[in-house]
């Protein structure tokens, strides 16, 4: 069985686990739960399987003796696609780096966390020590969803999402809205039939424009700076000859703490109403389709103090406290009331051709994520 850690994250990396809701073709995550749950089975760890829709999540853990506290170490098991890349399942070392796809996003990550308890096991603590390596982060998250409705819990968690080293404490959530606005079709020759619903979307995307550039002037967040909007995507009309009867356009709001989904289709139907009084033949249906929350934690929690102190004393260099602006599980965690913070490996290109991560930063990594586990559980 792998022994390094560096041995470790190259066998994850040549297992395809590509998210199937991002890719059609995407393997999924069956084969490596696979791998993760017999390494661990080998380290003499409890394992089992939550099926999240047919996909697999592990739940390994490092039994306490008795009258500790208990941690969840988490961490994602897919990937994103890899058009565009030569042999991505093919790990490459130069320099110190790692190259493929999931180095840095996130199996050096899992390579830590198993390293973690594998430690841990050879010299237990009070408390338990859990690694939840879970499905589907990429896309809606079903595998912490699933593990957390499945009773899974802890006195703390640490998401370990490539942090480069730096203990972040916030990060910014996203909601999607359908808008359709409603037209009238007939035929192209017969203008005063029609009514043209894609010119109508005209006005309301000058309004979420003009939204956009309110939310910027606003300072916002002091980890995470101001929420924003943007249109995603827009499709409408069934040929050049007809008028269209719909178009419809899919909206994303990133926010920050303190913003909501309500808030957020209040801003649209507060653009909606405007389109409305300058133009009374203006109709479009508002949806929200999907929400996940920001995240927080006080930067002077205990937890996250104690992760700053053990990086400081291994790296020799205090790690700055921030944010990020990509949604990570770490909300669903912090939603079950499990004080959280994420902290992981250093790397580049995320999603990108060439992603990769720093060999060195995986073995500080485990080392933190050990000295951490230790005293929190002792």
């Amino acid at each position: 069985m792998t022994s390094t850690l560096p041995d470790l994250t190259a066998k994850l990396v040549s297992i395809d686990s590509t998210n199937p809701s991002l890719v059609s073709s995407g393997a999924g995550e069956a084969e490596i739960a696979a791998f993760v749950a017999d390494w661990c089975r080998d380290q003499a760890l409890d394992v089992r399987i939550i099926e999240a829709d047919g996909r697999p999540n592990v739940v390994a853990v490092a039994k306490g003796t008795g009258g500790g506290r208990s941690i969840i170490l988490n961490g994602h098991l897919d990937t994103v696609g890899v058009d565009g890349m030569d042999d991505p399942f093919r790990p490459r070392v130069e320099g110190g780096r790692m190259y493929g796809r999931g180095t840095i996003d996130m199996k050096a990550s899992i390579a830590a966390m198993m390293a973690t308890l594998a430690r841990v096991r050879r010299n237990p603590l009070r408390g338990n020590v859990v690694m939840t390596a879970v499905a589907d982060e990429e896309a809606y998250s079903v595998g912490t969803t699933a593990v957390l409705d499945s009773g899974v819990t802890a006195d703390a968690a640490i998401v370990t999402e490539p942090t480069s080293g730096d203990v972040v404490v916030a990060h910014k959530g996203f909601s999607w809205a359908d808008v359709i606005a409603q037209g009238r079709a007939a035929h192209g020759s017969l203008p005063a039939e029609g009514l043209d619903a894609i010119t109508k979307m005209g006005a309301f995307l000058q309004g979420l424009e003009n939204l956009q550039a309110e939310l910027h002037k606003h300072p916002g967040d002091p980890m995470l700076g101001p929420g924003s909007v943007h249109a995603s995507t827009i499709s409408g009309g069934r040929e050049m000859s007809s008028y269209p009867a719909t178009c419809h356009l899919g909206v994303e709001r990133r926010t920050i703490p303190g913003e909501t989904a309500r808030d957020f289709i209040a801003e649209l139907e507060g653009i909606a109403e405007r389109c409305r009084q300058a133009d009374p033949g203006f109709q479009a249906e508002i949806t929200l389709t999907f929400d996940r929350q920001p995240f927080s934690i006080e930067a002077d929690h205990e937890i996250v103090e104690l992760v700053r102190t053990v990086a400081t004393e291994t790296t020799g260099r205090a790690p700055d406290i921030c944010g990020k602006a990509g949604w990570m599980d770490a909300a669903l965690l912090s939603e079950r009331s499990i004080p959280t913070v994420i902290y992981g490996p250093a790397g580049g290109d995320f999603h990108g051709d060439n992603e990769w991560v720093d060999l060195a930063s995986i073995e500080v990594c485990a080392d933190v994520l050990t000295d951490v586990a230790s005293e929190f559980c002792a």
